[in-house]
């Protein structure tokens, strides 16, 4: 039976002029290969996916966007929010050397980021750079366009996704699918962590629904 639709309540607004508009998104930890072959991880808090492309946005003057020029294989891992504080120990560091100018008051190099933030490193299938191994879900990629933004701050980069691994507990059994009620991503919101609270419903294209529900 379906429920009788209700008009939700009219909210009233207050104009605002934030610093950041980092409205909720899940974070990833991009792993990348740098000139001499090592391995750079980097948070990005600036991801989403459509079909088998993710689109990134990276700020130019970091290592991940150098490396990506010359080198377009990647792994977007992303942690579930347990793994929380090492999204943050990773956040101030940065694998450039010499560190940009307009970043040397907040970040330092750290050429070793996967020791210093006490992750993993797992060799992938199909690209170059690792996975991360404490991450439920990651995704070997490849680059294959890159746009400036119009004011030359950063690249967004989509890259198509080749091969996909995730920790059986967030599957459902005998499918394809991840389960939407195992799985939740590490959210990014206004600079504070979240994980996702109880489920609210489904959409209605849900393929796991009635499998979870049976």
């Amino acid at each position: 039976m379906n429920a009788t639709p209700t008009t939700a309540p009219v909210r009233h607004h207050r104009t605002l002029t934030p610093s950041i508009l980092y409205f909720g998104t899940p974070v990833v930890l991009l792993t990348t290969e740098n000139p001499d072959g090592t391995a750079n991880l980097a948070p990005v808090s600036s991801a989403w996916a459509l079909g088998r492309t993710v689109v990134l946005g990276l700020g130019v003057d970091g290592r991940t966007a150098h490396n990506l020029a010359d080198r377009p294989d990647l792994v977007v891992n992303l942690p579930s929010p347990d793994l929380w504080e090492a999204v943050e120990r990773l956040a101030p560091l940065t694998g450039a050397d010499p560190v940009p100018p307009a970043k040397r008051p907040v970040y330092r190099y750290e050429p070793d980021k996967f020791a210093a933030a006490g992750l993993t490193p797992q060799a992938s299938v199909r690209v170059g750079p690792p996975r991360v191994a404490q991450c439920p879900l990651q995704l070997e990629a490849r680059v294959r366009q890159r746009t400036p933004s119009a004011d030359g701050s950063f690249w967004t980069v989509e890259a198509e996704v080749l091969h996909v691994h995730a920790d059986p507990d967030i599957t459902v059994p005998g499918t394809q699918h991840v389960d939407p009620g195992a799985w939740s991503p590490l959210v990014y919101n206004f600079r504070h962590y979240h994980g996702l609270g109880p489920e609210l419903g489904h959409g209605f294209r849900s393929e796991t629904a009635a499998r979870r529900a049976g």
